[in-house]
């Protein structure tokens, strides 16, 4: 299992007051899985994103990646895991504006201390893997919507990293770009790419293997309407 979360509680204070945002959260995801995580705004599937990349930690539970307790490493060990071992896709592209696309994508082995000709080999391979090895120059600004979330997947990738952590990718894209970064999504997913997909939309979540729905801190597994046939 490569990751594995047990009754997992998170909890914030406002004025004095305790705000569960959590309830009991135990979720399970094997290697090589594709996962939705679905639920409208304000549902906690925000805060859940934000523990399963090691941006927060909860205020109960238990948490193992590849069977590292999360909750027993220190920050710099935290930010290890962030950079080797979980690639970080979000809806606003987060790609740095005075950086060309391959300089972008080479920023992750830049953090690990990559030699600078390997960091460009392995950049372009990463850019060619999600189709863009003919933008590596390309700022940007000179860059569709739907290419931005190319490099930043290719940027997340780069490190090879064990999940691809996905918060709305196609949030910020038209309904054409969307659709082509869920085929890449599938692609990465049949290459043996573990995806864990935060979303609200329904439609997005249907490409996942499993879809989890969280609602008011409360997590459940969706059955698929197959599954259901299988059954009985």
């Amino acid at each position: 299992m490569i990751l594995d979360l047990q009754h997992i509680y998170k909890d914030y204070n406002q004025d004095k007051l305790v705000v569960p945002v959590l309830k009991d959260i135990t979720l399970q995801i094997a290697e090589g899985e594709y996962v939705a995580i679905m639920g409208p705004s304000g549902s906690g599937k925000t805060t859940l994103m934000n523990i399963i990349g090691c941006l927060d930690k909860p205020t109960s539970g238990e948490f193992y990646l590849e069977d590292m307790d999360i909750l027993k490493l220190k920050d710099k060990e935290l930010s290890s895991v962030r950079l080797n071992s979980i690639g970080f896709v979000f809806q606003s592209f987060h790609l740095m504006p005075r950086e060309t696309a391959l300089e972008n994508v080479s920023l992750p082995l830049s953090y690990a201390g990559v030699k600078k000709k390997e960091r460009k080999e392995r950049a372009l391979k990463a850019l060619e893997r999600v189709g863009l090895e003919d933008r590596a120059t390309f700022m940007p600004t000179q860059l569709s919507g739907g290419q931005k979330q190319r490099v930043a997947i290719a940027r997340a990738m780069v490190n090879n990293p064990k999940i691809l952590l996905a918060d709305e990718p196609t949030g910020a894209l038209d309904s054409k770009s969307g659709a082509q970064i869920m085929e890449l999504f599938q692609k990465l997913n049949d290459e043996g790419v573990t995806i864990v997909m935060i979303t609200h939309d329904q439609n997005i979540a249907r490409h996942a293997k499993r879809i989890y729905n969280i609602i008011d801190g409360e997590i459940s597994e969706e059955i698929r309407e197959e599954e259901h046939r299988e059954e009985v």
